[in-house]
């Protein structure tokens, strides 16, 4: 990875719609050449996807940010129980107060309530810490 690829990064990071064609203007390449360096980025796996950020409130859905405790030697066997789980948006592995953050996804906070006790009885899983998340600010 370059310094082309680092500012193709930070361009999608802020607008991952920005034309192609505008991301070639400004670092002064073909666009052939930034949709190959993005092709290489996503095949590395250093970019891993695409998203819409939602404003969970105006369209009637829950979110929660949610922290959850493994027992060591389950942690891999945990990780792909959550993968599974449709409504596991993302998954961090983080040093913090959590083995893992999950961004979960629901109908309700009455379905984001089942999925984390759905996730509680994991085995491995020690302990299961949501924060619903109430508003979007940036």
């Amino acid at each position: 990875m370059d310094e082309k690829d680092l500012k193709i990064i930070q361009m999608l990071v802020e607008n991952a719609r920005i034309p192609k064609t505008k991301i070639a203007k400004m670092l002064d390449v073909t666009e052939a050449a930034v949709r190959k360096r993005i092709s290489n980025l996503e095949k590395r796996e250093e970019i891993l996807g695409y998203r819409a950020i939602v404003n969970y409130k105006k369209v009637g859905i829950s979110a929660s940010l949610t922290g959850v405790d493994v027992e060591p030697d389950k942690l891999w066997s945990v990780v792909e129980e959550l993968k599974n789980l449709e409504e596991v948006k993302s998954l961090w592995l983080t040093t913090g107060d959590h083995t893992i953050m999950a961004e979960i996804i629901a109908k309700s906070v009455r379905e984001l309530s089942e999925l984390h006790e759905k996730i509680e009885r994991i085995e491995g899983v020690k302990r299961v810490c949501p924060s619903i998340v109430t508003d979007i600010l940036k």
